[in-house]
């Protein structure tokens, strides 16, 4: 068998050098620039409506247009397939576990709760909903699966899979079918980009539907991002300039802005290192310590790294003063734990710097659960100091 995996893109990025990988420019029909890639918008294509499908414009366009391989799948510029120790996977590989196995994807999702309160809490959930009911009228042997996994708290994600074309045309054809009418029912209106893409995040769980309602063999993987999403860099980048202007109020309006716009800024995914939440914590403490004091810590430290530092100390020594409170018990160490916190208050790269309450009650909230374990573990700071 021959394996093809198309790595779905709208920026241009390091390309894998084994030529199993094809990039592949989605939305490119509108798209701002060439990158030289393979674009969406050729044959029969959807490209134009990637705003609203995000990669399943590629998707679509594989299924539509490509017949060179016996197998074909999805990935993402920023996101492979790996194997359990972290290598991507081979197309020796793909073929042997294919001989097994019907398809291959991402593990599963466990969620916090069903999958429906998930997707109503970001989104419009009448979509949801309205799918249902075409699959419902149109495929009604899945509905059954449709209903008990909605109100269950699995997914797969990303639409990342391999499979035969033959299988990866079935599926296609399935969920095209139920997307077109969809297309033609909802409102299409949306608050933002990242809102839009409604049907690329409904694939996501309709994938697993219908993996689970064919009985299909699905081997799941580890899936490895690689790399920062050039979005969040310019945020970090731009966070750095009002660092150093020491400008909190233009900080905190950038911010906003940024979130109206790019909500998923703050995922796990885009934020691989955590410091789009960081930045976020130094511009909310700022604002509110210039409201109480007039005054705010980027007076006394406006590098962008020593603010990063600073708050990740900041936490982890919050997070380590509620376990405390919350396991109820004066372990060893009381007196290095004081010590960490006084070094937190104290000296760092740009100068001294004094952590006030306010700073410390915001990252104790970070990790409380309510409010009364936060001022349990207030005071637990303040009697060690």
């Amino acid at each position: 068998m021959s394996v093809k995996i198309f790595a779905m893109t709208h920026k241009q990025f390091v390309v894998p050098s084994d030529p199993m990988y094809i990039p592949l420019h989605v939305g490119h029909k509108n798209a701002k620039e060439d990158f030289g890639y393979l674009g969406d918008d050729t044959g029969d294509n959807i490209s134009d409506l990637n705003c609203y499908y995000a990669e399943l414009s590629g998707v679509y366009w594989v299924w539509k247009n490509y017949r060179d391989a016996d197998c074909v799948g999805i990935c993402h510029y920023r996101r492979f397939l790996t194997s359990e120790q972290g290598y991507v996977f081979s197309e020796a590989e793909y073929e042997g576990i294919l001989a097994d196995h019907d398809i291959i994807t991402t593990k599963q999702l466990e969620l916090p709760g069903s999958y429906r309160e998930g997707f109503g809490a970001h989104h419009k959930i009448g979509t949801l909903d309205e799918t249902g009911r075409i699959i419902a009228e149109l495929y009604p042997e899945y509905y059954d699966t449709f209903v008990t996994l909605v109100h269950q708290n699995k997914t797969y994600f990303g639409n990342i899979m391999v499979a035969k074309k033959g299988l990866y045309d079935a599926y296609c054809e399935w969920l095209f079918t139920i997307f077109f009418e969809l297309h033609k029912r909802i409102d299409l209106t949306f608050e933002d980009d990242y809102h839009r893409r409604v049907f690329g995040f409904i694939s996501e769980f309709l994938l697993y539907v219908w993996v689970r309602a064919n009985h299909l063999r699905a081997f799941e993987c580890r899936v490895a991002v690689i790399g920062e999403k050039s979005e969040t860099r310019e945020v970090t980048e731009q966070m750095a300039e009002f660092f150093h202007k020491r400008d909190a109020a233009g900080a905190k309006k950038y911010f906003e802005a940024v979130l109206k716009q790019r909500p998923d800024i703050l995922m796990e995914a885009s934020d691989l290192n955590g410091e789009c939440k960081l930045c976020l914590q130094a511009v909310s403490t700022a604002n509110l310590e210039q409201e109480e004091y007039g005054r705010c810590f980027l007076e006394q430290i406006n590098d962008y790294a020593a603010v990063i530092d600073y708050f990740r100390k900041l936490n982890s020594f919050a997070a380590s003063a509620v376990r405390e409170v919350l396991t109820e018990s004066e372990v060893q160490g009381q007196t290095g734990k004081a010590e960490y916190i006084r070094t937190i208050r104290t000296a760092d790269a740009a100068g001294p710097v004094k952590t006030t309450d306010v700073a410390l009650r915001a990252a104790i909230r970070l990790f409380a659960q309510n409010q009364n374990i936060a001022e349990r573990a207030y005071r637990y700071c303040e009697n060690r100091l």
